[in-house]
């Protein structure tokens, strides 16, 4: 029996990680829903926690833009800036305050060259071509009957398995950094910092899902190849 990449018994392998994903994203959405409506004792708003925690590590050169995307925060390494959507950067809120110190979290894991981020920056560009050509690949391969071909788009495939690997203790580290020091530094008080943990352990969910999908992918991919040779 031959399996088909798009509708056979193989997708199957997937549903579990669908059913995480759509949780997490759920989870995040309301997570940080909920605590976008809880202001801080302090009321710092994202960019001033961003800042004065961006000084204290002597990375006073990078800069902290606003980007129009909910939930699109980022560290861009490459040009030294820290991105913080609206709600994150002029809110006084616990998921404004979480949100921002986790991106400053990345920032330091920069400066100081923390290994899984410097291993993920260094494979970034394989893994965009390599995603990019890995299902083109693979589907020549299935259609014209090159073995060769299907091998490959499945090598590359690894690629974005190995790169979701490496992103989870990257994310993990960068907000256990980023608790330490709103606690330790008094930015929140009290139990915020759970608060602001419940958000960012949220917002780690979703890589965690996103890591289930990729290798779910890789499983079934596979598995439809070897069913060619059955």
């Amino acid at each position: 029996m031959h399996f088909y990449p798009f509708f056979d018994p193989t997708m199957i392998l997937l549903i579990p990680a669908i059913i995480i994903s759509f949780w997490a994203q759920t989870k995040i959405s309301s997570t940080y829903n909920k605590y976008s409506e809880v202001r801080t004792m302090n009321g710092y708003t994202g960019q001033q926690i961003a800042r004065m925690m961006l000084d204290e590590a002597g990375l006073f050169d990078i800069r902290i833009e606003v980007v129009n995307t909910k939930l699109g925060d980022h560290y861009d390494p490459a040009n030294r800036v820290l991105r913080l959507s609206p709600d994150v950067y002029a809110g006084g809120t616990i998921s404004s305050a979480g949100i921002a110190a986790h991106e400053v979290g990345h920032a330091i894991q920069h400066k100081e060259k923390y290994t899984p981020l410097v291993v993920r920056n260094s494979i970034v560009p394989v893994v965009n071509v390599g995603s990019s050509l890995s299902w083109i690949l693979f589907l020549a391969g299935m259609f014209l009957g090159f073995k060769g071909l299907t091998t490959l788009g499945i090598l590359l495939f690894s690629g974005v398995v190995i790169f979701q690997l490496i992103t989870l203790p990257v994310e993990f580290d960068a907000s256990t950094r980023a608790l330490n020091i709103l606690k330790s530094r008094g930015i929140l008080y009290g139990d915020e910092t759970k608060k602001a943990q419940k958000v960012l352990n949220a917002a780690a969910m979703t890589y965690v899902a996103a890591t289930l999908m990729a290798v779910s992918q890789l499983i079934r991919l596979i598995a439809i190849s070897n069913s060619r040779d059955e």
